[in-house]
C-alpha cells in the first residue's frame, strides 16, 4: 500500500492525499510537480527512475487507510535553494 507521503522531499511543499500535484517514483519519493518539472526533469534524484502522478487514495479508505504523517527530506543539491528559510533567512542546521 502507498504511504502516500505529505510533502515534496525537496521544497517541502504539503502534498495531501488528494493533491493531484503529487509525483512519486517505484520507490515512493515523493516530490510536487514543480520540483519534478523544474529541478529534476522527470526523474527521481534518489533512483534515477520515472517520476509520475501518485494516485489518489478515495477519501472512504483514508478513514481505514491514512495518509503518512512522515514528512521526507533530502539533501539533493537541486532542492538547497527550495527549501524554506526562517524569518531570519537561515535554514534550520538539521539541513545540510
Amino acid at each position: 500500500m502507498l504511504e502516500l507521503r505529505p510533502n515534496c522531499e525537496c521544497c517541502d511543499r504539503d502534498l495531501p492525499p488528494d493533491s493531484p500535484d503529487a509525483r512519486i517514483c517505484t520507490f515512493e519519493c515523493t516530490f510536487c510537480a514543480d520540483c519534478v518539472e523544474n529541478r529534476f526533469h522527470g526523474v527521481c534524484p534518489n533512483c534515477g527512475g520515472d517520476l509520475t502522478a501518485r494516485p489518489i487514495r478515495p477519501a472512504g479508505a483514508l478513514h481505514r487507510f491514512p495518509a503518512s504523517l512522515k514528512r521526507v527530506f533530502k539533501a539533493h543539491p537541486a532542492c538547497v535553494d527550495a527549501r524554506p528559510r526562517s524569518a531570519s533567512g537561515e535554514r534550520p542546521s538539521s539541513w545540510a
